[in-house]
């Protein structure tokens, strides 16, 4: 449970960090497309905070993983993993072609989600 708490902490944080510095140089990487907007770009350092928050909240409860609130936090996890796995996968499909990012990130989404599922599974949460 630590490791994956951990792991997700510092992913989040870094995914979470360019959405907020440079969130065209990500959209371009991981979509094959820029932001065409400030309303795009907005919504994506949104979005980057968002993720710094979730990698904050995972560091934070870390050392934690007996609690409910953990436990809560990993079915969270679960949520975002399968709706984000998801949507990258439906966008690397649309896409053509779609950023040299996309698949990997579908790979990684999809890993985290078993990990999450695992945890709950077998109540190490």
């Amino acid at each position: 449970m630590k490791k994956l708490l951990i792991t997700t902490a510092v992913l989040e944080s870094a995914t979470g960090l360019g959405l907020v510095v440079s969130p065209a140089l990500l959209a371009t990487l991981l979509l094959g497309g820029g932001l065409d907007s400030l309303a795009a770009v907005t919504v994506a350092r949104v979005a980057g905070i968002a993720l710094l928050a979730i990698g904050l909240a995972c560091w934070l409860a870390r050392s934690d993983g007996a609690s409910r609130a953990a436990r809560g936090l990993v079915t969270g996890l679960l949520l975002y993993n399968l709706g984000a796995g998801a949507l990258f996968a439906q966008a690397g499909l649309a896409l053509q072609p779609a950023g040299m990012g996309v698949w990997g990130v579908v790979v990684i989404h999809t890993i985290l989600a078993v990990w999450c599922l695992s945890c709950l599974k077998h109540r190490h949460v």
